[in-house]
């Protein structure tokens, strides 16, 4: 009878056979996914091929954000688009490497980072209550934080007139990738800081979202999800 319904509706929308794909809502395999980025960027050399690399991680991570949300292509064409583009951009790279192409498409990555972080957001606010995948939902943004910026830091690198360090160099990915999470985690090492008035700026931004991220959505998120399980 539901599926009798929903074809019905289907055809009065004038989308026939256009359904939600499986919203499973857990986000625990997608969080698997931003982590094998992570360490990737991390332990890949800082070569053009990881840069292609890194994309394809990246594109493949928003299209599972994408199923485990129930996103159709319909219904988010600028999603998909962004995963297919992103997808030929890095294939395009592997096959002429060059270093104005190399460059795009880091910026790119951080577009795809951005756009696997609203997903994962609406996503979990459409389930219309907090539970254990809402806490994997906000792992997973909290973690694609820390990959934005990485990607922010690296086109300052290469946009720059100077070294973005004041260490005297632009850093490797590895580099950037850990600079930007000591930033997030606010743990100030100080072995690497940022040389001018824009990566200032960016360092303190990042520190600031990384906090009020912690103290307000996952705090939020935990203790609802503590109430929710004491409550009959």
């Amino acid at each position: 009878m539901t599926t009798e319904l929903t074809e019905v509706r289907d055809r009065l929308s004038g989308r026939p056979g256009l359904r939600k794909m499986h919203a499973s809502h857990s986000y625990w395999a997608v969080l698997g996914a931003i982590f094998v980025g992570f360490f990737f960027a991390a332990l890949a050399p800082n070569e053009s091929w990881a840069t292609s690399v890194l994309v394809l991680i990246q594109s493949g991570t928003l299209l599972l954000a994408l199923w485990t949300a129930g996103w159709t292509a319909s219904d988010r064409v600028i999603s998909f688009g962004l995963a297919v583009a992103g997808a030929a951009g890095a294939m395009a790279n592997l096959v002429w490497q060059g270093n104005d192409l190399t460059a795009a498409l880091s910026l790119f990555a951080g577009v795809l980072t951005i756009a696997i972080a609203v997903v994962i957001a609406a996503g979990a606010v459409a389930q219309g209550e907090v539970n254990i995948k809402s806490v994997g939902g906000a792992i997973c943004v909290y973690m694609l934080i820390g990959m934005v910026f990485l990607f922010a830091y690296g086109a300052v690198a290469a946009l720059g007139s100077g070294p973005f360090f004041a260490q005297g160099t632009d850093g490797t990915r590895p580099v950037r990738l850990y600079f930007s999470f000591v930033t997030l985690a606010t743990l100030g090492y100080g072995d690497y800081t940022p040389a001018d008035n824009l990566g200032h700026t960016l360092a303190i931004l990042e520190a600031l979202l990384g906090q009020l991220y912690l103290v307000t959505v996952v705090a939020v998120v935990v203790s609802r999800l503590g109430r929710s399980r004491r409550e009959p």
